[in-house]
């Protein structure tokens, strides 16, 4: 089988969707042969290519094609919107020279999923959606645009392009049921969990960083970490406002990372004694930041249920921490939570009563530590490998399906 994926961003990039795709193609490149068409890398200025119109990259059954897109840094809308653009035109291009049996799109740019359908319609191949983030609901909801004739007419293809998918992969049972409002047949959804990379149970531990443990901790006696992406799907007014509810009390809420919320974070966090900003640490050192934390925080607003599903929450398992979800209880990270009894669950909206779980906490150890020990139970029932390995046959499945029929 010959499987054409499409994502703008693909390792060296860093993204969320870069990881996952590079372990969708490790997983399907150990039988069948993927080419996968992404764009120039934009997150490392170190790892900047030169521009060629494209070029390939070749390692096994897997060749990475990328085109002459844009490379400029993500911080500006303006001009990540134009590396979309330029990427998409060339993508599209380019792939109606690539021999593909099955077309695999993911969600970078945001309407890849549009660009998938079209190709797949162009290519007479079949498509499977993976949906990393839901758009337009994203962008909506993030402020990044208005509703109007744009975000309906991208609603309106996004759901031609769901409904011509033979498959839509999506992330949690919120996202999945966001999916069957729209009108697509649940036969054709699949829920495949991002997962955590699970170590084997005679792995050495890794070992810590205590100077950045100790700079997690503080002189905080109970920590609270949100580590992650701060974007603007989270909660971040209730997490400061419930931490200003608890500078008497020696608990600390610490954000670990960066983000486009990043700077209303420590405006609205200014001389709270409570809140400590720590810049992003490299993945080898995320078991330190998980280490020196009594318990996780994930967020999402209200509304973004379905919409994103933080992948953390997963992380957060296989380093047997307890959970506190700022978020509805809809959402899949608070289901988990809730039905596994490894975290808690707080409204999105009520700071004061996120201040009172989190001092309750502080003072019930064994609590916590009890919730830790069932989220390292229960890691290994989204170990990434596996999950992802449900891809393989489900792919088999819709090229198999579409050679038969024609």
């Amino acid at each position: 089988m010959r499987v054409l994926l499409l994502n703008l961003y693909y390792p060296p990039d860093t993204s969320a969707t870069a990881k996952i795709a590079a372990s969708l193609v490790e997983a399907l490149a150990a039988k069948h042969d993927v080419t996968v068409l992404c764009g120039r890398p934009s997150y490392n200025p170190a790892e900047k290519r030169p521009w060629r119109l494209w070029r390939t990259e070749r390692q096994g059954r897997i060749a990475v094609i990328r085109v002459g897109s844009t490379d400029y840094p993500r911080f500006r809308i303006s001009r990540r919107v134009i590396n979309y653009l330029t990427y998409t035109a060339l993508a599209v291009l380019r792939a109606l020279f690539v021999r593909c049996d099955v077309v695999l799109a993911m969600t970078d740019p945001p309407f890849e999923g549009i660009v998938g359908a079209f190709v797949s319609l162009l290519k007479r191949r079949p498509l499977v959606y993976n949906i990393q983030d839901l758009y337009p609901e994203m962008a909506l909801f993030g402020g990044l645009m208005g509703p109007g004739w744009l975000a309906r007419l991208w609603e309106r293809l996004h759901r031609w392009a769901l409904k011509r998918a033979q498959r839509v992969v999506v992330l949690g049972e919120d996202m999945r049921e966001r999916i069957v409002r729209k009108g697509v047949p649940e036969s054709r959804i699949e829920v495949v969990h991002n997962g955590a990379v699970i170590p084997a149970a005679d792995a050495p531990p890794q070992p810590l960083d205590s100077e950045l443990m100790a700079a997690v901790r503080g002189e905080y006696r109970f920590v609270a970490v949100h580590a992650g992406n701060i974007g603007f799907y989270g909660a971040w007014e209730t997490l400061v406002a419930a931490a200003r509810e608890l500078e008497d009390d020696g608990v600390g809420l610490v954000f670990v990372g960066e983000g486009a919320e990043k700077a209303r974070v420590e405006a609205a966090a200014e001389g709270c004694a409570a809140v400590r900003l720590l810049p992003i640490v490299p993945a080898e050192k995320m078991p330190s930041v998980h280490a020196a934390a009594d318990i996780l925080i994930i967020t999402v607003k209200r509304g973004l249920e379905g919409v994103v599903v933080p992948s953390k929450m997963y992380e957060i398992l296989a380093a047997g921490k307890a959970v506190v979800v700022v978020a509805p209880p809809e959402s899949e990270p608070a289901r988990i939570g809730t039905a596994r009894g490894c975290g808690v669950v707080c409204d999105p909206e009520q700071p004061l009563l996120l201040a009172a779980c989190l001092r309750q906490l502080a003072h019930e150890p064994e609590r916590v530590r009890q919730m830790g020990m069932r989220a390292r139970a229960i890691a290994a029932d989204y170990d990434r490998v596996r999950e992802l390995g449900k891809f393989v046959p489900l792919v088999e499945e819709v090229a198999g399906t579409a050679k038969q029929s024609s």
